[in-house]
């Protein structure tokens, strides 16, 4: 809706730059949209499940090769932990070519991928806010932001949007909070449009605004969300596009050779810091790198790789504090705010959340 031609097919195009096809079973999307989709649209929902952006290995492979010592302690980023295992941070060896057996297929855009991620890099920093933003809000604050945010995570199960989806409206909400003020019974109708914005930029089937109206109780009508939505994409000059943590966390995952755990560790870890207001302080990109290295540590692997330095062009020192603060975020977190644990504590998503992380 919100797209030129251009865009479509570079969005088209990164699609499939994670090897897509074997994914959709690793962290499934299911049916996209609402709940009054066309009868004949399941083929086309089928498609697009097996190419979600969420897909990252197209077949088992052979785990990243070993670095030159096993890390030792890797969240202890101190100089007397570094002194006592000096290798445990280096990344040496040879570093693999992730895109080599995608290069027969068009849609993986091996050709550019590359570029594409540089200039994803160069401009996160353009749609990422500031992470002081809600001192400028005089009837709402970080815990009214987190509340809303879980609840959109839960709203986003309910109608089985794609990832991608989710981090988009999150970020608009953001985004638009830093720049209007917004009183406490128009904070939700705010994260509403903004999730309403989002599924239509993203998905085939975008939720239908009767949904929403329901979801919401009824708080509002639907004319209202509608001139609400109005009001964010004129706010935000109507730029929609960003490159979000979820875009990262795909090539990472590719670089990390993933494997179906390990990804559905890290998408728990990355999608858990939505309703953190503190981890706005982090680029996209590096959110995106902590939440794998954590996953990797999850799943008793290196905790960095030659690769991973290689294709996130972040070493593991620079990961290191990022994690630690990640991790410190899941200890304090708020129990009321339960909304991606349920969503990872279910046999669907591999029931992750209820792992072990106070030895990692």
């Amino acid at each position: 809706m919100y797209q030129n031609k251009s865009s479509c097919v570079t969005r088209r195009a990164f699609l499939d730059v994670t090897n897509s096809s074997a994914f959709a079973e690793a962290c499934p999307v299911g049916k996209k949209g609402g709940t009054t989709k066309p009868c004949d649209a399941s083929a086309a929902i089928q498609k697009r499940q097996t190419r979600s952006m969420t897909a990252v290995t197209r077949a088992p492979v052979p785990a990243a090769r070993p670095v030159a010592r096993r890390e030792s302690g890797v969240l202890d980023s101190s100089s007397s932990a570094r002194s006592a295992n000096p290798d445990s941070y280096q990344c040496t060896g040879p570093v693999d070519n992730i895109d080599e057996r995608d290069r027969d297929d068009p849609l993986c855009a091996t050709e550019y991928v590359q570029e594409m991620y540089a200039h994803f890099r160069k401009n996160e920093s353009t749609t990422w806010v500031t992470p002081d933003y809600m001192d400028d809000q005089p009837e709402i604050n970080q815990n009214m932001r987190a509340i809303l945010v879980d609840w959109l995570v839960d709203v986003h199960l309910k109608f089985k949007l794609i990832p991608e989806t989710i981090y988009l409206a999150v970020n608009l909400l953001d985004r638009y909070l830093e720049k209007r003020e917004v009183d406490r019974p128009g904070l939700q109708l705010v994260g509403v449009a903004c999730l309403l914005i989002a599924s239509k930029y993203e998905e085939i089937y975008p939720i239908q605004l009767r949904d929403l109206v329901y979801v919401c109780d009824r708080a509002y009508i639907g004319i209202e969300i509608i001139e609400m939505e109005e009001t964010v994409l004129k706010a935000l000059s109507y730029k929609v596009t960003i490159a979000s943590s979820h875009a990262f966390l795909v090539r990472y995952l590719k670089a990390a050779h993933a494997d179906k755990k390990m990804v559905q560790h890290a998408c728990y870890f990355l999608e858990g810091t939505l309703q953190s207001y503190h981890l706005m302080r982090y680029l996209p990109s590096e959110l995106a790198a902590a939440s794998v290295m954590l996953a990797r540590r999850c799943v008793n692997r290196h905790s960095w790789s030659p690769t991973l330095l290689q294709y996130s062009k972040y070493c593991a020192e620079e990961v290191v504090p990022v994690a630690r603060v990640i991790l410190a975020e899941k200890f304090s977190a708020v129990p009321d705010l339960r909304a991606v644990n349920k969503k990872y504590s279910s046999r669907r998503y591999g029931e992750v959340a209820s792992t072990d992380i106070s030895d990692i």
